[in-house]
This record gives structure tokens, sequence and C-alpha cells, in this order.
């Protein structure tokens, strides 16, 4: 299985621990792959099932399902002077900590800052969700992220979250070959991804 670090911190744990109470004989090795690395590792055979950013554009023999949806929030150091919602305006004369630029979330937070007119340089760019917090709480910048419950409550108290305005959610997907030709093993492991689906 193939995700993201920011899968892996919040959502991967609790499948992991209904698929051990429920199928204790399957063995899951998960890879840590952007979303365009899985789908590619998906199309060559080398993984079964990715936990991706949607939208993906099509590829033949692979199916993507939506799956679940991450608000997305600003993390800035709790001394700055702050309003109470981050505008793209606003964030964009902040120095930011950005998401590595090969990935989707930089894509997705970019066009948001460009909905706006916006076009802001961050200050580095990283692909780790869990640095760019770290950062966020020495002072060092503002980030746009996911909000994930099992790593933001409680949350470091250097870190002041913000909702956005206009909102942005990260939508994520289940991506597999045709369920025909999987195996038992990857079947049960998607029934119970499936359980975790947000209606």
């Amino acid at each position: 299985l193939g995700t993201s670090t920011g899968v892996v911190v919040d959502l991967l744990p609790q499948v992991l621990e209904a698929l051990a109470q429920s199928h204790a004989g399957i063995d899951v090795e998960v890879s840590i792959l952007g979303s365009n690395e899985a789908m590619a590792r998906l199309a060559t055979g080398t993984i079964d099932i990715g936990l991706v950013a949607m939208p993906q554009p099509p590829l033949r023999d692979l199916v993507v399902t939506r799956w679940r949806n991450q608000p997305m929030m600003a993390f800035l150091p709790r001394k700055w002077q702050a309003p109470q919602r981050a505008t793209p305006k606003w964030l964009a004369r902040q120095p930011l900590i950005a998401n590595d630029s090969s990935t989707h979330m930089y894509r997705l937070t970019t066009e948001w800052f460009a909905t706006a007119g916006e076009a802001p340089r961050p200050r580095i760019e990283l692909n780790y969700d869990a640095a760019m917090r770290s950062l966020v709480a020495a002072g060092y910048g503002a980030a746009v992220l996911p909000v994930l419950p099992a790593s933001d409550d409680p949350h470091d108290q250097r870190i002041r979250m913000l909702p956005l305005r206009p909102p942005l959610v990260r939508r994520l997907g289940i991506a597999h070959r045709p369920r025909a030709g999987l195996d038992g093993a990857t079947e049960s492991v998607l029934q119970i991804l499936e359980r975790f689906n947000q209606r």
C-alpha cells in the first residue's frame, strides 16, 4: 500500500488496527509515496493499493474512488499578530513553508492563492508535514496543511491554526486495479479501507 506521510500519521493506524482484528494473517507493507508515484507504481504492479490525492488523471486499468476529505487550515506561529481567518492576500505577505512543488498539495495551495491573484514565493519547500509543523512552531513561517485530528489535538501550543477564507479541502481517494482481478488479501484490505469512507 502506498500513501503519504500525512495519511500514515492520521488515518492508516486506525485502518491497520481494524485489519489486524478481522484479518490477522494479512501483512500490509506500507510505502511512503506521493500520489503521482503511487499511481505510477500501481500501473506497473509494484503496489496493490494507493491512498492518493484527488482528482487524478485517468489511467488505463486503474480505479480511483472517493475516500475522505481533509479540511485545510493555516498553521502559523502563535506569537504572530493574525486575523480571525487567513485569506490568500494575508498569507501571501507572510513567510511561507510550502509542500514540495512535485506534490498535489503544492498544486492545490498554489491554485488557492492564484484564484485570488496571489503568487507567493515560499522560504522553503518540504515533503513532510511533521517537519513543516516543526518549522511553524519554531517561528520560521506559516504553512497551509490538512487538519489531522490524531496529531493536532492536542497540537503544539506554539502553533495557532486559522480557518482559510475561502475554504480549501484536500480530497483523498483509494486507487487500485479492477476488483475482478484482485487477490483475496487485497480485496480484504479494500473492504477495511471502505469502512472508513466519509459518507
